[in-house]
């Protein structure tokens, strides 16, 4: 696929470099020389310095015969622009704009083909919030991911020593957590994937354990891998910016906040912005004497989420040594979360990857409803619909172990029933069915099926078993 990518920034570097990973042909546009150079040195793609709203530049980049254009420059007026030129000018297929702004959302009539044409909007601060907003709702997990509208979650755990599940074989968790089907799709140990899972296959402490399971269930699979903790109720969080203001507002009815801010007139805006029942200080998150004063030992959840990646991984591990339960740490550059993941820090997150599955969901062939990002960017969940019939389509209509899926990938559930036998959205009518998948489950058209791919260069392959053809030979 071709793909025009506006803006070498964060999000722009970070989309960038996993899109090249998958072999699409990439081209970057910037206003900065120096910026492209580097990301050219790095990376198999193609830079083009200049302004990206010039009808000159986007022809330059080869706007007349991409498929999709990724406008992320760090102006929303620039992206949006740059979405309708593309558009009226060069009629690229896809656009994708990261928009800041509430007025611009998803549906807004602005965003139609008669105004900005923009296909997809994407906004990091608010995807990065709700990702966040999950691991406060369930702080026993590492990463909570929704499919199916919500009705199925992936989440990984880290097996805790004592849990009802360690120690034990994956054929035995039926009968440990009878109320509860779910299925283990991979488990890393000592940061590398098992080749191989059975029935045989033991949870160890200390494995990085990935479960599909009905959204329901997810509190009881939470359970039986990790020692049962108390719920969450008093938070701290260190930074009053676009993530940190977001959240704050989301949460605070919630639970017991307090928000720390190191710029006094900031703090101003926040008191403003935010309910009386928000603690604001005015502080640097980094001060011990600051943190002991607010109680930070009594915190259930420290979250750093400044847009310094240093001042965040400092007082993580200050308030972590301090007494607090559970910390968290945002964190820009992707080789300091690989650095601290697993640390003394409970959870790492890089914001690029929280935001890289709303576009690879575009760039996927096959009829993909979700695509998430996982270990990093190493391996990938994927939500896909089932269309044809046995006769055009690998999926239809087979078992799962007959489909042929690449060693490793497993189909972790199915959920039926949320279109009509035509394909059609079945709207608040359906009744979804959720299957936790096993070998001999049939696949049937319209299902949604989600699949855990553990390393990228199996997507192709994955995605050719979704694809019709007007005549396939098994």
């Amino acid at each position: 696929m071709k793909i025009l990518i506006l803006g070498a920034g964060r999000v722009g570097e970070s989309v960038a470099e996993s899109l090249v990973s998958e072999k699409n042909d990439i081209t970057v546009i910037d206003t900065d020389p120096v910026r492209l150079r580097m990301l050219q040195d790095r990376l198999d793609l193609r830079g083009v310095v200049g302004n990206g709203i010039q009808p000159s530049v986007l022809r330059d980049a080869g706007a007349d015969d991409a498929d999709m254009i990724i406008a992320c420059a760090p102006q929303d007026e620039t992206n949006l622009v740059v979405c309708k030129v593309a558009h009226d000018l060069f009629n690229v297929p896809t656009r994708i704009a990261r928009v800041r702004s509430p007025e611009y959302t998803q549906g807004s009539p602005m965003l139609e083909r008669n105004g900005f044409a923009v296909d997809q909007v994407i906004c990091p601060e608010q995807s990065v919030t709700a990702y966040i907003r999950k691991l406060v709702q369930y702080p026993q997990a590492l990463q909570v991911l929704e499919f199916a509208d919500g009705l199925v979650s992936l989440i990984a755990v880290r097996a805790v020593a004592g849990s009802l599940l360690v120690q034990h074989g994956l054929a035995e968790i039926p009968a440990l957590v009878p109320g509860a089907d779910m299925r283990i799709v991979a488990i890393y140990r000592l940061d590398k994937a098992l080749r191989s899972l059975d029935g045989d296959t033991r949870i160890e402490t200390g494995d990085e354990v990935f479960v599909l399971a009905a959204t329901e269930h997810i509190r009881a699979v939470l359970g039986a891998l990790t020692q049962v903790d108390r719920p969450v109720k008093r938070i701290m969080i260190a930074g009053g910016g676009k993530v940190g203001l977001r959240l704050a507002r989301e949460i605070h009815g919630e639970y017991q906040l307090k928000l720390i801010e190191p710029q006094h007139t900031r703090c101003e805006y926040l008191a403003t912005e935010l309910p009386p029942s928000v603690l604001v200080l005015h502080g640097d998150a980094t001060d011990e004497d600051l943190l002991g004063d607010e109680n930070v030992d009594e915190m259930d959840m420290f979250l750093a989420l400044t847009s310094d990646d240093e001042d965040n991984i400092m007082s993580c591990l200050l308030a972590k040594r301090m007494g607090a339960r559970r910390v968290l740490a945002l964190i820009n550059r992707r080789a300091y979360a690989d650095l601290v993941q697993g640390s003394q820090i409970d959870i790492a997150i890089a914001p690029s990857h929280a935001v890289i599955g709303e576009l690879l969901a575009y760039v996927r062939r096959g009829d993909v409803a979700a695509v998430h990002s996982l270990r990093r960017g190493a391996a990938e969940a994927m939500e896909a619909i089932v269309r044809g019939d046995r006769k055009t389509c690998r999926l239809a209509g087979r078992p799962i172990g007959e489909v042929g899926l690449p060693a490793g990938a497993q189909v972790g559930a199915i959920v039926r029933g949320l279109h009509r036998p035509d394909g059609s959205d079945a709207g608040a009518e359906a009744r979804p069915q959720v299957i936790i998948a096993h070998r001999d489950t049939v696949i049937e058209t319209n299902d949604h099926v989600i699949v855990f791919v553990p390393r990228k260069r199996m997507v192709r392959e994955v995605e050719k078993l979704f694809q019709v053809g007007a005549t396939f030979l098994f």
